[in-house]
């Protein structure tokens, strides 16, 4: 699929939950199925399929490298301005959540065939596990009970990493399974993570918020222009920097421009942390990414 029609069946399925939502056509608990489904089938075949595909190259220390060193730039860039627009806590915390963490799995995933070719899914999968995903398991955490409640203890951590079962897969992967399955196995695989796609942008549409406080626009203009527009365009830099060219550069920077993370958004919510910005964050950041993506891919395509 091209990263055109890739799009554009993004933005129909996007519709299409939308009105399934509106004309209450649906349940209300029907997106959370769709992305269990997508949680605990997809994603995995997704990660069954590419991973065992990846070997050491010394420039995946510095893919690795990327998504920390945006954490701790938007942390910093966060903290600032929380300081000087004097924001409230609760506002802060969303910030230092959505800013750095995107929709690297669900969406990521999805659309990086399209963008830059099934070779560099492997590479997302790298910056999806061990960046975006411990990310939220650590900083993620430790920041929801600092700024709203209690203090994850370390074996808590511990214990959301190894019972992920993306994160499951992903060790099963790289340990056990060959790098090229038989078509009986493969085939299935295929289509289970090509379901990616129309799974996500359906669930995503019927969750979709575009509602916001005027009193809430600073922190929504700073949030999606830092996620989508400077953290990538730092992502670009760090990639000439560590030495990160073709597919290792294209999940680098496209990774880093996805969207503010739906998980990251539910957490904040859960926790009475600015519900209301998160998921206006998120749904906000959801379409305004349908306009930034296809520049980002113009861009490393040109």
């Amino acid at each position: 699929m091209s990263a055109s029609s890739a799009f554009g069946l993004i933005l129909a399925m996007l519709v299409v939950g939308k009105l399934l939502a509106w004309r209450r056509i649906v349940p209300p608990a029907a997106p959370d199925a769709l992305n269990l489904v997508v949680l605990y089938v997809c994603l995995p075949a997704a990660i069954l399929l590419y991973a065992p595909r990846l070997r050491f190259e010394r420039e995946l220390l510095g893919l690795l490298a990327v998504p920390w060193t945006l954490l701790v730039a938007s942390t910093a860039l966060t903290l600032a301005l929380a300081r000087v627009a004097r924001l409230p806590r609760a506002v802060t915390a969303a910030l230092l959540l959505l800013v750095p963490l995107g929709n690297t799995s669900f969406l990521g995933f999805a659309l990086m065939p399209a963008l830059a070719g099934d070779g560099a899914l492997r590479y997302a999968v790298v910056y999806d596990q061990f960046g975006s995903f411990i990310m939220l398991s650590t900083f993620g955490l430790i920041t929801l009970g600092l700024y709203g409640g209690e203090r994850p203890s370390v074996g808590a951590i511990l214990r959301r990493i190894v019972g992920f079962v993306p994160f499951i897969a992903l060790v099963i992967a790289l340990t056990l399974m060959p790098d090229e399955y038989p078509d009986a196995i493969a085939k299935p695989l295929k289509l289970l993570a090509d379901s990616l796609l129309p799974l996500v942008a359906l669930a995503s549409g019927m969750q979709l918020r575009l509602r916001l406080p005027g009193h809430h626009r600073l922190p929504l203009v700073y949030g999606l222009g830092a996620k989508l527009v400077l953290l990538p365009l730092l992502a670009l830099g760090l990639s000439a920097l560590f030495g990160l060219g073709g597919e290792l550069r294209a999940a680098a920077v496209y990774e880093s421009a996805m969207p503010p993370m739906i998980t990251a958004g539910a957490l904040l919510s859960l926790a009475g942390l600015e519900a209301e910005l998160a998921a206006a964050m998120v749904g906000f950041g959801l379409v305004a990414s349908m306009a930034t993506l296809p520049l980002w891919h113009w861009l490393l395509a040109g």
